[in-house]
């Protein structure tokens, strides 16, 4: 996907969280995310908005923490999310397309960096304000999803922050239907090592549209029946939360 449809797709997943944010109202708990009520959800994904537009906006490259506000709630909050969206998507579509600034996953540049993580990360969390105003989650083409799913497994997963690991290799596949991505995660002791193909024999498969792949790999709906040793992915279940 090129970065003009990233921030395509981050300006509608921004205005659908807020929706459902308001319409859920900010004491409704986010039956995705145990533990939040909808004014947790608001406070942190609009100051990960903030923090990365700050990146972009002012060439920052080094690593700074995000800062949630404390004192906003109801309305305000609302306002004060739709805000950081806004500022968001303004910052990514004005910046020049060489900029320089920090980024955390590799990627062909930092500008499509940004618009991508922040894409994804806008979905999943408009699926978490969806889910505390009830209803079934909006929407996502499988390309979208596709790339999300590549984002997870190539990108946040070959950290050595990844915790999905195991005392002997074992390889796991995840399987498109709809697009016929096809990626194998392989599993050891370290880190895991995803590689966009079927080669060799997995020990357990995933698959699925790549909506729903999408959604459960990123923790967010169930998984889809597994073949093989499910035992993997009950670990994934278990492990891979970011």
């Amino acid at each position: 996907m090129e970065t003009a449809e990233f921030l395509q797709a981050l300006q509608t997943e921004g205005r659908l969280l807020a929706a459902a944010a308001e319409e859920a109202g900010t004491d409704a708990k986010v039956p995705t995310c145990p533990g939040w009520q909808v004014r947790d959800l608001l406070r942190h994904t609009g100051a990960v908005h903030r923090w990365a537009a700050a990146f972009v906006a002012e060439r920052i490259t080094e690593r700074r923490p995000p800062a949630e506000p404390t004192g906003l709630d109801g309305a305000e909050l609302v306002v004060w999310y739709r805000d950081s969206h806004r500022h968001l998507v303004e910052t990514l579509a004005a910046a020049s397309p060489d900029v320089e600034c920090f980024t955390f996953l590799p990627a062909p540049s930092p500008l499509a960096f940004w618009a991508r993580r922040q894409a994804h990360e806008t979905a999943v969390h408009r699926v978490d304000a969806e889910s505390a105003r009830g209803g079934g989650p909006t929407g996502v083409t499988p390309e979208f999803a596709t790339d999300g799913i590549d984002e997870l497994l190539r990108g946040f997963h070959a950290r050595p922050k990844s915790r999905v690991r195991t005392p002997e290799p074992r390889v796991l596949r995840v399987r498109a239907q709809d697009t016929g991505a096809v990626w194998t995660v392989r599993l050891s002791p370290g880190p895991p090592v995803t590689t966009r193909d079927a080669s060799g024999e997995a020990d357990c498969e995933l698959s699925g549209p790549a909506e729903e792949l999408y959604l459960a790999l990123w923790n967010r709906a169930p998984l889809p029946d597994a073949t093989g040793d499910r035992a993997l992915a009950a670990l994934w279940r278990e492990a891979s939360a970011i």
